[in-house]
């Protein structure tokens, strides 16, 4: 689970257990150069009995504690380092720590970013009752209809598609439902 800075007293003393320490025995790191950016990350883990006693009583089941270290170039931007703390109550190494986060963003980044950048879910204001929850089965629903539909094209340019031309949509409607009947 990620720690963020609104956690107060669980963000301090987790960050706290890393400040000034170097738990290189327990780290992973990778280099990675694409998109034209260059990307280098490191991940820590050491034991949770490093939280003070008032933080193990109110988390009981907690045993790993994490640090995503990340320095960024992007290509005619400054550079950007950022630092993000995680707890487990799995015993975690940092490669498995490290498996993890990339597992979450990949998630992120192929699910949800496509779900705000192209079907506008982030500006969607619908909170009464059931409608959010409605609106996003709904465009969930859309999304997988769109994917269905195998044209090498992207999920905007499908949805103009799908609206300038009803055959296309038609095409769309039809490999959607079949991937539901299956």
């Amino acid at each position: 689970m990620t720690v963020k800075g609104n956690q107060g007293q669980l963000h301090d003393a987790v960050k706290q257990a890393f400040a000034g320490k170097a738990h290189k025995d327990t780290a992973a790191q990778s280099l990675e150069k694409n998109r034209g950016r260059l990307e280098y990350r490191e991940f820590q883990v050491c034991d949770a009995s490093e939280l003070p006693e008032k933080l193990k009583a109110a988390w009981p089941g907690l045993t790993t504690l994490g640090m995503a270290t990340t320095y960024r170039v992007e290509k005619h931007k400054r550079a950007v380092l950022e630092q993000r703390y995680f707890i487990s109550s799995a015993v975690l190494s940092a490669e498995r720590l490290a498996s993890a986060v990339r597992e979450h963003w990949s998630i992120e980044n192929q699910l949800h970013w496509v779900l705000d950048v192209s079907l506008g879910e982030d500006a969607c204001q619908i909170y009464r009752g059931n409608a959010a929850t409605n609106l996003a089965t709904m465009r969930h629903f859309g999304l997988n209809m769109l994917r269905a539909e195998k044209r090498k094209m992207s999920i905007r340019r499908k949805q103009r598609q799908a609206l300038m031309n009803e055959a296309y949509l038609d095409a769309v409607l039809e490999a959607g439902m079949s991937m539901v009947i299956k």
